[in-house]
């Protein structure tokens, strides 16, 4: 293989910087002894991604090379797949899921079910799939299906049409749009069967806190179950979100608690009371019972695509928000200490105390 050689999918794949750690084809430590049990993996072309979504470290309209573009704030460095097998086969006890993220390009579809199959030959790891339903055909789902798929993602992101089209469709020129996304995660629930596929979905990017929790409530309805984010921008970001800052703490943890009553049905979003400017004020559950909820520690753990054994594989360490006592997503069971703080960033703050400001670099 020389220097020059291209190197696209389906031969090579990206992959997360956390998942190169724990393959060993990377050194470090992850904070409080972290564990990834999911190995993200990215497709990749020279042409990148063709879509221009403005909060996407990977959007057409970013600067920069492709090869050169972080996601999700860190760098996702490239491996042939046949290496990535091997590794995976070498450290069997730490993987329980593998996830593959589609981007839209005309190559993708073709690629993902090859990638898919190939791992599915190879390993007996569960595979799940974050697809691009813009460029999906009828068939395609069942073939993801019968390419050995388990579980699919479908990172509708923002809570409300409006600002999906801002973001994604005609507000960026980009492609993508809102009811074809929901219908993609229609037909996933019915092909993949309830609890298999559910919505990426995205705090913190001006929609109301009653805005998340009814389409949290429109996901788990339809039989789905979401994976949920605190926004944190990227290094040069689009000007549509110039100087946007990741979500007030307390805002998301209200929202991560939302998730947890809507997904595990301990009540219904109908029942939540609001504040004029669409904040929970209420769960609709007695104080007892929230604070149960919350003693648990659970609604703050990162949610996301289980192992055979039924617990979260891809748990994405400090995927959106940086190491640290401000964990957003903890990935791992959260110690008193944690419940405490959390106890704490419940109650709103002034407006200067709000944010964490660690989304700076």
């Amino acid at each position: 293989m020389t220097s020059t050689e291209v190197k696209e999918s389906p031969e090579f794949m990206r992959m997360s910087l956390a998942a190169a750690m724990t393959l060993g084809f990377k050194q470090g430590l992850f904070y409080r002894n972290a564990k990834l049990y999911c190995i993200n993996l990215l497709l990749t072309y020279d042409e990148g991604c063709r879509a221009r979504c403005a909060y996407c470290g990977l959007s057409q309209k970013r600067p920069g090379s492709y090869d050169g573009k972080s996601f999700i704030r860190v760098t996702w460095p490239t491996y042939s797949l046949e290496e990535i097998i091997a590794r995976i086969s070498a450290r069997r006890d730490r993987v329980k899921r593998i996830c593959i993220s589609m981007v839209t390009h005309k190559r993708a579809v073709k690629d993902t079910k090859t990638v898919c199959s190939r791992l599915r030959s190879c390993l007996d790891v569960p595979v799940s799939l974050l697809i691009s339903p813009t460029i999906l055909k009828p068939g395609d789902l069942a073939d993801f299906k019968a390419a050995g798929a388990d579980k699919i993602g479908v990172a509708i992101d923002l809570a409300t049409p409006e600002l999906f089209d801002r973001l994604r469709g005609t507000g960026v020129g980009g492609p993508h749009k809102w009811n074809l996304y929901w219908q993609c995660l229609s037909d996933s629930i019915r092909i993949f069967g309830r609890g298999n596929a559910g919505p990426h979905l995205m705090v913190g990017m001006g929609e109301t806190e009653k805005d998340m929790c009814a389409v949290i409530q429109r996901a788990r309805d339809m039989g789905g179950n979401t994976h949920l984010f605190s926004f944190f921008p990227e290094e040069s970001s689009t000007l549509a979100l110039e100087g946007h800052l990741p979500p007030p703490m307390d805002q998301y943890r209200r929202i991560q608690l939302a998730r947890y009553i809507i997904d595990l049905q301990l009540q219904h979003a109908a029942n939540f009371t609001f504040t004029e400017g669409g904040q929970i004020e209420s769960f609709g559950l007695p104080a007892e019972e929230i604070e149960a909820v919350i003693d648990s520690g659970r609604p703050f753990e990162t949610s996301g695509c289980t192992g055979n054994d039924g617990q979260v594989a891809c748990n994405r360490p400090f995927g959106n928000s940086r190491p640290g006592p401000n964990i957003r997503n903890f990935p791992f069971k959260p110690d008193q200490t944690d419940i405490r703080r959390i106890r704490n960033q419940l109650t709103p703050k002034s407006k200067t105390e709000t944010h964490d400001h660690s989304s700076k670099r």
